[in-house]
């Protein structure tokens, strides 16, 4: 991959929509250079697929959180789907070290957040958590 290939990536994540041509113009260089481009980082596997946000993806919850857990035994799994289930839960991601799973919890409240944690703290084999307030955001290129 090289410069050309990275900004036709990054112009891909601002419109996946944008037409060869529109591409093209935003990079300086030929529609043919651009196809051949997107045929090749297809090929390679760099680019996998393409999506759809809707408004729903995109609209935030005011009140947003992280809450970092340790699960008693092998109930893994089974506590990732019940948590999963949850509407205030955006993801719910496995992950090593000090914490077995990590969910990102988005409200329209703070009081609305205490209940959902309070609901996963007595979800059975969960043994601790911690809870950090996401404050801000800055999004890094992907």
């Amino acid at each position: 991959m090289d410069d050309l290939d990275g900004k036709l990536l990054s112009a891909l994540h601002r419109d996946a929509r944008a037409s060869l041509s529109e591409l093209a113009e935003t990079l300086g260089v030929t529609r043919t250079t651009v196809r051949s481009r997107l045929q090749r980082l297809k090929q390679s596997g760099e680019i996998v697929g393409f999506t759809v946000l809707t408004r729903q993806d995109v609209a935030q919850s005011p009140v947003r959180g992280l809450m970092m857990l340790e699960i008693e035994g092998r109930g893994t799994e089974r506590t990732m789907a019940q948590i999963a289930a949850m509407p205030q839960v955006r993801a719910v991601h496995s992950t090593n070290g000090g914490w077995d799973l990590i969910a990102e919890i988005g409200t329209e409240t703070l009081a609305e957040l205490d209940e959902i944690l309070f609901r996963i703290r007595r979800i059975e084999g969960i043994t601790r958590s911690e809870t950090n307030l996401l404050l801000s955001t800055r999004k890094g290129r992907v």
